[in-house]
């Protein structure tokens, strides 16, 4: 997808499951920065507390492949086997057409993807748990994982760490609210005219 000029500019936020961006994301869209969330579609099962068109576009693992064959993603990835995640076009077009800045919470190689497309139009934070211990409790607390796929998650963060120097800015999650402020301070001063 190329950027049309003047569109304004992107928010991608990615980290390890569990590290907070989801939490930063939040905070961030509630600063009032211009910024909107883009929805993200995915295939894997809605959580009880998610709502449709909201949280996620929640799709089949049919109708995401169909809709890949359309062209319809801006990016996508099969993070785990059968469960797809992917940034829609249309999404990104809504949020330009109301004038606002489209904010990503995105895996880790899909925030990779939307620098690449997005270049000097997007900063990209990464969030990282202070250690992999520290984000297997946190993992832990959530009370959503059995012993085999928070074994998957927690080895999966170890890997995703490598990618700290594929972003331009990475927050370390030690404790949330400065946390939320830096990545606040960083957006601010990225968005600044």
């Amino acid at each position: 997808m190329s950027v049309p000029a003047g569109k304004g500019k992107c928010i991608i936020v990615s980290a390890p499951s569990g590290a907070g961006k989801t939490t930063i994301v939040r905070h961030l869209l509630g600063r009032g920065l211009g910024l909107d969330f883009s929805i993200s579609a995915t295939s894997r099962p809605k959580r009880e507390q998610e709502r449709d068109g909201h949280d996620y576009f929640f799709i089949t693992a049919d109708e995401f492949r169909n809709r890949i064959a359309a062209d319809a993603f801006v990016e996508w990835e099969e993070v785990y086997p059968g469960r797809f995640y992917g940034t829609l076009r249309s999404e990104i077009e809504r949020i330009w057409q109301e004038g606002r800045h489209p904010i990503f919470d995105v895996d880790v190689v899909g925030g990779v993807r939307l620098k690449e497309i997005f270049g000097d139009s997007a900063l990209s934070i990464f969030v990282s748990p202070p250690t992999i211990e520290a984000l297997e409790q946190r993992l832990l607390l959530r009370g959503t994982e059995t012993p085999e796929t928070l074994r998957v998650r927690v080895d999966k963060a170890a890997y995703e760490l490598s990618y700290t120097v594929k972003y331009d800015h990475v927050v370390i999650n030690d404790d949330m609210h400065l946390a939320c402020e830096e990545a606040y301070e960083t957006v601010r001063a990225f968005l600044a005219p």
